[in-house]
């Protein structure tokens, strides 16, 4: 015999928080393809015919003393700006200008970084020659051409001959993130020659460490949130967490067919991808290179083989992403240049068909409302509105349950000493009534997946991040506010309150997880109580225990939350006062609210 409806309710709870922290291990990364994946790197490592760094710069610089130790040509667009290393053509110094690293927006976001500062991290396109010979690689030297920097109207264009072969690199830049790459190879020599470009992305250091230094808060501690290497091979997608590269787990080595792939390495919100010319084949790679000063975590493209005969010139194009996952930018960059599934770059998850929906209507309303917090309390009552029925029939079940909860109560007394006959006089009462147990527990089907798809949809998404509303400046990030400075009457900073050990994890709840745990509580005062003193003992400390997990939320998701539990709770005490029923909130205004009612 199914449980009490209160009991339905904690149970689907639990479910969500499992699906959420369990998603991450059993369907992202099944271990077994990750086994899989690592001894075909073991392989591809030994007999690889890419060109591999074995040493690197001893001493890791700042940022700033780094670039100034090599020769520089600058670059400045709308989105990003920063410079291209001239030694190895080398893009290793760019920042997201559209983004910064707090809510004050002072310092932008900066991705990537030259190789001798700490964390480095850079992209480029090189040329092999013959056996996979460097023709023009890290360390080659280019000439600037071009009297001016790199703008979205002013390409730049670099220039080396090596062994006979010229190379004039024409580079363009978006209104965004892309940055178009041009060669055109002349062969000077008398007989012909085999070239093939190698696309390149480098990041050094612990996974743990890169990721708090290009944005500290948002790209850690995101269990369901895809962070590493990613890519179209084939017309597959391709995840690797960075964890697993890490740890030497990477992909195959496929051939690709003659298709637009793409392969570059992820954060929470930012991407590096290197994108070979439309329609050639060419190979993905991913190699773990150890160092003394850390390991050297690369994802390659190694492109077709070109013959190019004397006096020929040929013209190769090639593309690198590096900015912000906005949907609407991976978008137009997937049907202007034919990327397949470019827009996965942003982790929709397994339930895409919920979560690539749901973003673009919260996407309409925010643009309507001019508010991403008001859109997510539109969006509650939008996916409210549907559910009603389904709430209502679940409801006036609870209803019934909760006027047979005293009847309930004397079948158990009186046959305690008889389970069976308990549980059979109790079918009789149900039968008798009218009451289905089981109809509470409907609409735990429909909130499962929406719960768990509206979740995703907040955490991975860009648009959600430093929007603020109300008190908080943030709703990607956890409620700013905190019990131990008073919500912000005392002048202690909610930050230094949730570092205290051990007692900030108590003091440290903000408002909106309070405010969840209250609502909480109410609902399960609706709701018929558990029969035995034990589980009503710990359903009460529920709230309380939901309240701690819900303080290490992003805000929006709790909004959300708090908002649906509010518009449920309206809902259920209108159905079961409807069918008679009486609760703890009927009691409370009934005894406090309704003494005031018409007086004069």
């Amino acid at each position: 015999m199914p449980q009490e409806d209160q009991r339905n309710f904690i149970i689907a709870m639990v479910l969500m928080i499992g699906v959420i922290w369990g998603y991450q291990e059993f369907v992202i990364a099944p271990e077994q393809d990750a086994r899989r994946a690592a001894q075909e790197l073991a392989r591809s490592q030994t007999h690889s015919s890419v060109p591999r760094i074995e040493q690197g710069p001893a001493l890791a610089l700042s940022v700033e003393e780094a670039l100034e130790d090599d020769k520089r040509l600058e670059f400045d667009g709308p989105g990003v700006d920063g410079s291209i290393r001239v030694k190895g053509a080398r893009i290793d110094d760019l920042q997201l200008k559209r983004h910064f690293l707090t809510t004050e927006r002072i310092k932008e976001i900066r991705l990537f970084r030259p190789e001798n500062s700490k964390n480095g991290y850079y992209a480029s396109f090189n040329w092999l020659g013959e056996n996979n010979r460097t023709l023009a690689g890290d360390e080659t030297n280019w000439e600037v051409k071009s009297s001016n920097d790199l703008t979205p109207s002013t390409p730049v264009i670099l220039e080396t001959i090596q062994e006979n072969i010229r190379i004039e690199r024409t580079i363009s830049l978006d209104e965004n993130y892309m940055f178009l790459i041009v060669d055109r190879i002349t062969n000077r020599g008398s007989g012909e020659r085999r070239i093939r470009p190698l696309g390149s992305i480098r990041r050094h250091g612990k996974w743990e460490e890169f990721l708090e230094v290009t944005d500290p808060g948002s790209s850690r501690n995101n269990a369901l949130v895809h962070q590493g290497l990613i890519g179209v091979l084939n017309g597959e997608l391709k995840l690797r967490k960075y964890k697993g590269l890490s740890e030497g787990k990477g992909i195959k080595t496929p051939t690709i067919s003659p298709i637009s792939g793409w392969l570059g390495l992820t954060d929470k919100y930012w991407m590096g991808a290197l994108i070979p010319s439309s329609g050639l084949e060419f190979e993905g790679r991913f190699t773990r290179i150890p160092r003394q000063t850390g390991q050297v975590l690369e994802v390659n493209t190694l492109g077709t083989e070109f013959v190019v005969g004397p006096s020929q010139t040929i013209e190769v194009t090639n593309r690198i992403f590096a900015g912000a996952k906005r949907l609407s930018v991976l978008q137009d960059y997937q049907d202007s240049l034919g990327l397949v599934r470019f827009d996965d770059g942003v982790d929709w998850g397994m339930l895409y068909f919920l979560t690539k929906p749901f973003f673009q209507i919260l996407l309409w309303l925010q643009g309507y409302l001019n508010s991403f917090g008001w859109a997510i309390l539109a969006f509650t009552v939008l996916i409210k509105i549907p559910l009603i029925p389904l709430y209502n029939t679940s409801f006036k079940a609870m209803a019934k349950l909760k006027k047979l909860a005293e009847p309930m109560k004397d079948i158990r007394e009186r046959f305690a000493a008889d389970p069976q006959r308990q549980q059979q006089e109790i079918m009789k009462l149900y039968k008798k009534e009218k009451a289905n147990p089981v109809t509470g527990c409907l609409p735990i089907f429909a909130t499962i997946p929406i719960f768990y798809a509206l979740y995703k949809t907040l955490i991975v998404t860009l648009e959600m991040r430093h929007e603020p509303f109300w008190y908080v400046k943030d709703l990607s990030s956890p409620d700013p506010t905190a019990i131990g400075n008073l919500f912000g009457l005392l002048p202690w900073a909610a930050a230094d309150v949730k570092s205290i050990p051990i007692l900030g994890f108590v003091i440290g709840i903000g408002i909106l997880p309070i405010i969840y745990g209250v609502s909480m509580f109410i609902l399960q005062s609706l709701n018929p109580p558990p029969p035995d003193k034990t589980q009503r003992i710990i359903f009460g400390f529920l709230p309380i225990v939901f309240t701690f997990i819900f303080a290490g939320f992003a805000a929006g998701l709790v909004l959300y939350w708090v908002w649906n539990n509010i518009l449920t709770l309206v809902q259920q005490y209108y159905i079961m006062r409807r069918n008679g029923a009486e609760t703890e909130i009927g009691k409370f205004i009934a005894k406090y609210v309704g003494r005031y009612v018409g007086k004069s």
